[in-house]
């Protein structure tokens, strides 16, 4: 079995306007770089992106946000991309923001395949309008749903070609728990080796849960606010 793609160019013709697309990475730690960067140059339009943060306005996330193309984000922190900033205060853009716990587990539960969950997480504010809530043993909860969608893009240090991968300590974050919550898994990899040439006690994501597999290039792993001694 080979579920190796030719590039991430090939990757996002399987992505029809309206998806739902899970994207990996912490800040501008372990993005999928050339999945984002395939999608914004094909057009892709109306899309509701779920990541743990929006990028910033010239790389990741935020150039989809630049070009019009995300319909909906679902995130947990949004503080380093402007753009992102003006077109939510406009109305231009849809967002649901999730506490960082809350959005982790929710992702999980529906790779785990979860119903709901209750959590204390958000119980008075905002975050609880319109939920169920309960008292648990004297404290209340909300009841949180799973988080779902039609793609996730991972980004992986190595990968073989039946879609096993092992990501690099930080770069790991979002990626492992978003590839089991998508109908498709799509994984760009720094390494792309040949099975057998991983050690399986050392395989974070099993290539069951990874249905294509793509050789990444041309990083940047940028920093979002480099801060040095004078």
């Amino acid at each position: 079995m080979n579920k190796v793609l030719r590039d991430a160019h090939e990757a996002v013709t399987l992505i029809a306007d309206g998806a739902s697309i899970l994207m990996g990475g912490f800040g501008l730690c372990g993005i999928p770089e050339n999945l984002i960067e395939a999608l914004n140059a094909r057009g892709t339009k109306h899309l509701t992106v779920i990541s743990n943060n929006a990028g910033v306005d010239d790389f990741g996330i935020g150039v989809l946000l630049k070009a019009r193309q995300v319909k909906k984000m679902i995130s947990t922190y949004v503080g380093e991309n402007k753009e992102f900033e003006r077109q939510y205060l406009t109305g231009e853009v849809d967002v649901e923001l999730v506490p960082q716990g809350t959005f982790a587990e929710r992702i999980r539960a529906a790779g785990a395949g979860i119903g709901s969950f209750f959590t204390p997480t958000g119980y008075g504010t905002l975050v609880a309008e319109g939920k169920e809530t309960r008292i648990i043993d004297g404290r209340p909860y909300v009841l949180e749903p799973p988080l779902r969608a039609d793609f996730a893009f991972v980004k992986a240090w190595r990968g073989d070609r039946l879609g096993n991968l092992v990501y690099r300590r930080t770069a790991r974050n979002f990626n492992p728990v978003m590839a089991t919550a998508a109908a498709v898994t799509i994984a760009e990899v720094e390494q792309l080796v040949e099975p057998g040439d991983i050690d399986p006690d050392h395989v974070v994501t099993p290539g069951i849960f990874v249905r294509h597999v793509l050789q990444g290039s041309g990083y940047q792993k940028r920093i979002e606010k480099q801060t040095v001694r004078a």
